[in-house]
């Protein structure tokens, strides 16, 4: 069959510390011009001539209609790049990529949207933009307000939008204006769990009735459970692709490094927003530090520093726990701490701690998704990698086993042996 999607020899090469001339202002690049003798005798950027990175390179892909494709890496692997140079948003350097069929893409929240304009013509404005014509949104825009649940805000300049009712609205355009092709960034970290939810499902939905999807996620639950194949990127090249299972679980052994402890004493530029944002993270041993090793029988407590900035402020913490195949280990909320739970939070600076016991992980490495969560339905921030750490195994415990021991978890539950009746 003929692919729908063909990259062949893709680059994309960025330019360091300059602004592009295509922005520049007619003042701007008269001044360029009067400095550019002295330019040339010293070098940009005090001094030093113009660096560049490939963010993208040597590219080739291919991928079938009807396929679910799932682009992973780590921060900087060139995901992002990628997918907008799928979008048309931006050129590649060398290379190029072949579409066959009409591409709808939800990067950044917000992409597309005119701030000055209302939810209902933003509507029209994406469906106009993504080829469509004025009756085929008209004969699905009743859909797309109903699965965004912003009906009483669809006559509302989007400029007054939280980043929710964004992601909402444009998740809604995309999904249902029927594209060939619908392309997808990590975006699902924003809003309230049931809507992430039912956009994973409206996304399994397009990918069953035979539309491509391309899907870009930290979750790796969320990548297996979507995606038939996926492609690994690092460092801006294809590591590996293939099989969804295969390839994640390879992808999570590798990259897979310890970060125990994390601390930002600049509460300026520290992770967040204006809500909340991280002091410290750490995970150790209940008695000791996150420089010791920890093993199969090691009480853990998991510490959370972190700045309220919004007084009256109903937050919560709550963690994920993904093993090295990134399968879900559990996932926790304070729900029977008696503190603070249920109660506003002051401005101020407060410290979350959770109680692991021994005898309960199973041995190897272990990531940490954090959320805070507002009203306990709407996520504020999240960071899918905060913190990693390995779990040592004891030889002891094993008896005559040798093989990796299966399951997410390893309890050390109580067993009782009794004789019924002889012969």
């Amino acid at each position: 069959m003929k692919p729908i999607i063909k990259v062949e020899n893709l680059g994309k090469q960025y330019r360091i510390g300059t602004r592009s001339q295509s922005y520049a202002t007619l003042r701007e690049t008269i001044v360029e011009m009067a400095r550019a003798p002295f330019t040339k005798l010293r070098g940009t950027n005090g001094g030093r001539a113009d660096e560049t990175i490939w963010a993208l390179r040597e590219v080739d892909m291919e991928v079938a209609a009807g396929e679910v494709v799932g682009i992973i890496g780590r921060n900087g692997a060139g995901k992002s790049t990628l997918l907008k140079i799928l979008s048309r948003i931006t050129d590649p350097t060398t290379g190029r990529v072949d579409l066959y069929g009409r591409v709808g893409s939800l990067l950044e929240v917000g992409t597309g949207f005119h701030p000055e304009l209302t939810g209902r013509e933003n509507v029209y404005l994406n469906g106009a933009i993504l080829g469509m014509h004025r009756s085929e949104i008209e004969r699905r825009f009743d859909e797309i307000v109903a699965f965004s649940e912003l009906e009483k805000f669809l006559d509302t300049p989007v400029k007054r939008y939280s980043s929710g009712m964004y992601m909402r609205l444009a998740f809604a355009v995309a999904a249902h204006l029927e594209p060939e092709i619908l392309v997808v960034d990590e975006v699902l970290a924003v809003g309230d769990s049931q809507f992430q939810k039912k956009c994973l499902g409206k996304m399994d939905e397009v990918a069953k009735g035979g539309r491509t999807v391309i899907f870009v996620s930290h979750n790796m639950a969320a990548v297996q459970a979507l995606c038939n194949r996926v492609v690994w990127l690092d460092g801006g090249k294809v590591v590996a692709e293939g099989e969804s299972g295969r390839v994640v679980s390879n992808y999570l052994k590798t990259s897979f490094s310890a970060l125990t402890e994390r601390i930002w004493d600049d509460r300026q530029t520290a992770p967040g927003n204006d809500k909340v944002r991280l002091h410290r993270a750490r995970v150790r041993p209940q008695h000791g530090h996150p420089s010791d090793n920890i093993d199969v029988h090691t009480p853990i407590v998991v510490e959370f520093d972190f700045w309220n900035l919004v007084n009256d402020a109903y937050l919560n913490l709550n963690f994920a726990l993904y093993n090295e195949e990134g399968r879900n280990v559990f996932q926790t909320a304070p729900a029977n701490e008696t503190e603070w739970h249920g109660r506003a939070y002051p401005v101020g600076l407060f410290r979350s701690s959770c109680f692991i016991p021994g005898n309960l992980l199973n041995d190897g490495g272990h990531r940490l998704e954090l959320l805070v969560v507002k009203d306990q339905t709407v996520v504020v921030y999240s960071d899918t990698e905060l913190l990693a750490f390995e779990v040592r195994d004891d030889v002891d415990v094993r008896g005559g086993w040798h093989g990796k021991w299966p399951g997410a978890v390893r309890p050390n539950l109580e067993w009782k042996t009794e004789l019924l009746a002889r012969g």
